[in-house]
């Protein structure tokens, strides 16, 4: 992993961005009183009727679904009859997790080894300066509040679109889910540094065009971090008509708000935005990935877009209960649960179709798919039971063993990116 090995940038320097920002004074709403909860949900089905109410959905552990319902949610949590058990306070554990010694705008004692923005760009300009045959930095737009959205291009001639398979790992949709920055970093670390001494590595650089987006969600992210101290926050920054903030992963434009997998309710976690592509975020990946279309064939042939928790591997379609649907047939479900098994059998997570955990509409994997046919799967990380907020915020000394086990399933996944249909033994 990126272990912050060219030292951290200036606290100072933290404040004076995160002030400079537009948009970075815009008023948020309070919270009501949040009580974690577990749900005992066996079936998709039961588990899509606790997210349809607008509770926040943390992860799943057998049957037993672990949520956070502010205290309005709690009779509509009890109407859907099924076992409501309360596991404490949401914000007094978060509390609990670490003291903020460290000052403002970054994480607190525990949590020092991840990368706040600052630091991450960082990391990204020397990896510039480390590898410039290998990697071009370029940004495809601004955050809502104006922080630049990086990718990383990594190839063995980055500075020319090269007749190759491309492939695509965003990370850190979700604010809180730090974990996954991390992950990105670990990513661009791993194929740049183990090029020029991992066969294997070199090969899959040399067949392929890798980008990598670390952050998707900056804005959510800083401001998750910006007392000092944990705030369990998952949607972007953008205001809305009663709240702040759109959950980008429920913004994507394939079946925006069809089917009960979503809320219109500005306070909701899950709030999907006033239409598809209202996040500014989510309109800066799509423009990237329609960009890719090149003599009307889409380079990007594959795609991760990394979460945490409950260490899953998902694939489309979340908005139907269905295997199959339009624009996906047996063959392309045989081949994403294939894979996405044999990916799974690597890294030790669960493998399932999307909607297997409950229904989501406007979700990225299904827009990837429908819209480009790009083989798009979620992997959910560690840990695989948080029993609240706490699952999103693992020690910073969690991060190089949940990082580096999925070098294995990446590297799979990066061999059958130029055709995923030969995992079950057809040619593209």
């Amino acid at each position: 992993m990126f272990a912050k090995r060219r030292g951290l940038v200036a606290l100072a320097s933290l404040a004076l961005i995160a002030t400079a920002l537009p948009g970075s004074a815009e008023p948020t709403a309070v919270r009501g009183e949040r009580t974690v909860y577990e749900v005992t949900a066996a079936d998709p089905v039961s588990r899509t009727k606790v997210a349809d109410t607008g509770v926040d959905v943390l992860g799943l552990d057998g049957d037993k679904l672990t949520v956070i319902a502010e205290k309005s949610q709690l009779r509509a949590l009890r109407a859907t009859g099924l076992t409501v058990k309360s596991k404490g306070d949401a914000d007094a554990q978060l509390a609990r997790l670490g003291t903020a010694d460290v000052g403002t705008f970054d994480f607190p004692s525990g949590y020092t080894g991840y990368h706040n923005y600052a630091e991450t760009t960082a990391e990204l300009n020397q990896t510039v300066t480390d590898h410039p045959n290998l990697v071009k930095l370029s940004t495809i737009g601004n955050s809502y509040q104006g922080r630049a959205l990086y990718a990383m291009k990594i190839s063995n001639n980055p500075s020319v679109d090269q007749a190759k398979p491309e492939v695509l790992f965003t990370c850190n949709q979700h604010a809180r889910e730090h974990l996954t920055v991390e992950m990105c970093l670990h990513i661009i670390q791993r194929l740049t540094d183990g090029y020029a001494t991992n066969t294997a590595i070199k090969a899959l650089v040399d067949s392929r065009e890798i980008w990598v987006v670390p952050s998707v969600n900056p804005d959510g992210a800083e401001y998750d971090i910006a007392a000092g101290t944990l705030r369990g926050w998952r949607k972007n920054r953008q205001p809305n008509s009663t709240s702040t903030g759109t959950d980008t992963n429920r913004n994507w434009g394939y079946q925006w708000g069809c089917c009960g997998g979503s809320s219109g309710t500005g306070s909701s976690e899950t709030y999907r935005g006033t239409s598809a592509f209202s996040a500014p975020e989510t309109q800066r990946v799509r423009d990237f990935v329609n960009s890719r279309v090149v003599g009307g064939v889409q380079q990007i042939k594959s795609h991760i877009d990394w979460h945490t928790y409950s260490e899953l591997i998902l694939w489309p379609y979340g908005y139907t209960y269905n295997d199959t649907a339009t624009g996906l047939n047996a063959d392309q479900a045989n081949a994403f649960a294939t894979l996405g098994r044999q990916m799974a059998a690597k890294n030790g997570y669960t493998p399932q179709q999307s909607s297997d955990l409950y229904i989501t509409d406007g979700g990225i994997n299904d827009w990837m798919w429908a819209t480009h046919k790009i083989w798009s799967y979620t992997f959910e990380m560690y840990p695989k039971d948080g029993s609240g907020l706490n699952g999103f915020y693992p020690r910073d000394t969690q991060i190089a063993t949940q990082t580096t086990r999925n070098d294995t399933a990446v590297d799979l996944f990066l061999s059958y990116s130029d055709c995923v249909p030969r995992v079950i033994g057809q040619s593209c």
